[in-house]
């Protein structure tokens, strides 16, 4: 993963963990640990290549996500906290069809299944997701972590992000939501998947009319690391009102500045020397050097 970022040309990565719900594999609670202790570790020997903070990706319906991140929060390589709700119905996934896709499509669920598992998120939420919400908002404040939304879709939930403090709006899901956001100073984060292919992957609103609206501040890669660098020189390409050099800066200097990271994001004295050099070969761009601290790692 440390060399797949480099190759990409991301000299600084936020590695998402995510807690709340005990999915096989990665989300498991030990496993998570683990990975946490292992970022953590290798970073002190100064075994990696990229500088590795945790962004904490915090489903807030799960009966046991407070429990979880409480310890693991506290780690020194924490960056980021998101507040996310993935219930069946709203945010993300209002289109029921939607859901029925995406997860069936993820983890081969029948009919059966998938009703059985709507009925139990949907419980999950009465019980946990308010109370849940204001728990990690309290200690995201109290340790100056900051915090980004999830999936905000309607006025009601900026005004909610805003309440709570948050910096980050990640992946609002409609015009409306990420207007709200971007004019009340939440830096609205999309992914650059998004930009690429054109369109959300599942149903929701575009990346790139937000980047005609000028309501886009930030790309993340999401999914896919070598996207960040593709999907800025996309949004170049794609929308009129965005020149190269603020292209660039939606994935170098804004999230930088947003998460506190002050040291780095542009080319400047004092600045730590990240530099990355690229050219375009046939509208896709061609990575030839990378440079971390202004030593090169690629």
């Amino acid at each position: 993963h440390d060399r797949e970022v480099i190759s990409a040309g991301i000299t600084t990565v936020f590695d998402a963990l995510s807690v709340g719900f005990a999915d096989k594999d990665t989300r498991e609670p030990d496993a998570i640990q683990k990975i946490s202790d292992a970022i953590l570790n290798l970073q002190a020997k100064k075994t990696l290549k990229a500088d590795h903070f945790i962004h904490w990706r915090c489903e807030v319906s799960g009966d046991d996500m407070f429990e979880q991140v409480e310890g693991l929060i506290k780690a020194e390589t924490t960056g980021l906290i998101s507040v996310m709700d993935h219930t069946p119905g709203q945010r993300q996934f209002v289109s029921l069809e939607e859901y029925y896709i995406y997860y069936q499509g993820k983890y081969g669920l029948n009919d059966q299944e998938m009703d059985k598992l709507i009925k139990e998120r949907r419980a999950s939420q009465i019980r946990n997701s308010e109370p849940n919400r204001r728990k990690i908002v309290a200690l995201a404040h109290s340790l100056d972590i900051p915090i980004a939304s999830h999936d905000d879709a309607t006025l009601e939930h900026v005004d909610e992000a805003i309440g709570d403090g948050i910096v980050v709006a990640e992946f609002p899901t409609t015009m409306e939501a990420a207007k709200a956001s971007h004019e009340n100073n939440l830096s609205v984060l999309m992914g650059a998947p998004n930009v690429v292919r054109g369109k959300s992957h599942s149903g929701n609103v575009s990346a790139r009319e937000l980047g005609r609206e000028g309501v886009l501040d930030i790309l993340s890669s999401d999914y896919v690391p070598y996207s960040l660098l593709y999907g800025a020189s996309t949004l170049e390409r794609n929308c009129e009102n965005i020149s190269l050099p603020e292209a660039i800066a939606k994935v170098t200097k804004n999230p930088a500045d947003k998460v506190g990271l002050s040291d780095r994001g542009e080319i400047a004295i004092g600045k730590k020397a990240d530099i990355l050099r690229c050219r375009l070969s046939e509208e896709v761009p061609a990575i030839i050097e990378v440079w971390r601290e202004g030593e090169r790692v690629g």
